[in-house]
């Protein structure tokens, strides 16, 4: 559906004709720009737009397709930009991805949303409370697009690091259990998350350069935005290889939990093989057996059994096998 529609001249919202293609026109006149945001369009609500400022091909059908990766590229007197937007659900441990696809043209910007992520609702109300910089142009709402979009980045890694330290608690906890599924699971959900987050790092950085004429104004809110998208991979990857480290810590914990267990069964095993010989020896029923004749043969061998088994007993519990 078409979220909202709106001119903007010296940074400011002007009340306008109702018509895109008159709104552009007026827009360019009059060096300012029209923005239209749209959220999950059908087929026929971006036609409307299109057929209204002529756009590419390839550009109509990324629109409606969705499923890009992060980029910047053109298409004749049109670039496109595409950047993911993250939702994290703390609840179920699960990122999900949607996509913001800006296509700025001369004099408007139109921003597609497919997916959940971050809402741009207070982004246009922020962004029209700041007349100075709105009035650079259609990068200006690119740059507060992507500004927003990359500070959700930093807040869910810092939710994704309290999900490695809880992980990390219950590994080391002393459980008799394995974590190595959920672990597994979160894993597959940091994966996802760079997938969505390190391919923009080329657009933003080509957004801080004259390739796209960008306002001069611009730029350095570009790269200060740049160097949040790289502190939020940095982070990401970081904790990526922390939680590699937790899994590989929680397979070691259950390989020694079960040496353990090895441990004391065989020093059960050994405590019971003493008497079990020697009951085993004497109890072959030989007619020839110089012990059986003798009449204090079965405290002797019943005192060798104790003996035995109190030593190996105490040299199990000393090595800590018991």
């Amino acid at each position: 559906m078409i979220v909202d529609t709106a001119l903007y001249l010296a940074g400011k919202r002007i009340d306008g004709p109702q018509d895109i293609s008159d709104l552009v026109d007026l827009a360019r006149t009059q060096n300012g720009f029209v923005w239209v945001g749209l959220a999950e369009p059908t087929q026929e609500e971006f036609d409307h737009v299109v057929g209204e400022l002529n756009f590419h091909p390839l550009a109509v059908e990324d629109a409606v397709n969705a499923n890009q990766r992060p980029k910047i590229e053109t298409y004749e007197d049109l670039t496109f930009f595409v950047i993911k937007t993250v939702f994290f659900d703390k609840t179920e441990s699960e990122i999900s991805t949607g996509e913001l696809l800006c296509f700025i043209g001369d004099g408007f910007i139109v921003v597609v949303r497919h997916g959940a992520g971050t809402p741009l609702v207070t982004v246009r109300q922020d962004l029209e409370a700041r007349a100075d910089f709105l009035k650079e142009g259609p990068y200006a709402v690119v740059h507060a697009i992507a500004d927003r979009v990359i500070d959700g980045y930093t807040e869910i890694a810092t939710a994704l690091e309290l999900e490695i330290v809880s992980l990390e608690t219950q590994v080391f906890g002393g459980q008799r259990k394995t974590f190595s599924e959920d672990i597994y699971f979160l894993k597959r959900e940091f994966i996802e998350f760079r997938h969505a987050i390190e391919p923009l790092v080329l657009p933003i950085q080509k957004l801080t350069t004259n390739i796209f004429n960008v306002p001069p104004k611009v730029q350095p809110f570009f790269r200060d935005t740049l160097d949040h998208l790289q502190r939020a991979c940095e982070q990401v990857a970081g904790l990526d290889s922390l939680l590699a480290s937790v899994l590989q810590a929680d397979l070691a914990h259950v390989q020694v939990q079960q040496n353990i267990d090895v441990r004391r069964i065989s020093a059960w095993v050994a405590l019971a093989s003493g008497p079990t010989m020697i009951a085993g020896i004497y109890g072959m029923n030989f007619h020839h057996m110089p012990e059986l004749s003798t009449q204090y043969g079965y405290y002797v061998v019943i005192g060798v059994m104790v003996s035995l088994t109190s030593f190996l007993f105490y040299k199990f519990k000393k090595s800590g096998w018991l």
